[in-house]
């Protein structure tokens, strides 16, 4: 898998998990949306251990990036509330410093 690919699947995880404490707990959900949430919060966790990077603090500072690109995608497919160009904007300034973080040059 693609660091890419890994990043976009532990956003999922973690947003479709994070969801749903959301809706059990502002939603007024049944407590049963917890075993997702917990199953998609562990996923996302085993995921991020994927990513090919030398420290766990890089892997996870680049991820954030992703993650907040996702959570706008979530904004608009399961809110029906279309991103601005603001966030469209924000969004491409955390990738963009993501991938600087991930795959910038690095001095030994």
């Amino acid at each position: 898998m693609t660091t890419l690919a890994i990043n976009i699947g532990a956003a999922i995880a973690e947003i479709a998990g994070c969801f749903s404490f959301w809706a059990w707990l502002r939603l007024d959900r049944s407590p049963l949306w917890l075993v997702p949430g917990m199953a998609g919060l562990a996923l996302f966790a085993w995921l991020l251990t994927r990513i090919d990077s030398d420290f766990a603090g890089r892997a996870y500072a680049a991820y954030g990036g992703v993650y907040i690109t996702a959570s706008l995608f979530w904004l608009w497919a399961m809110e029906s509330q279309r991103p601005d160009r603001w966030d469209a904007t924000g969004a491409a300034v955390c990738l963009v410093g993501a991938a600087i973080i991930l795959w910038g040059p690095r001095s030994i």
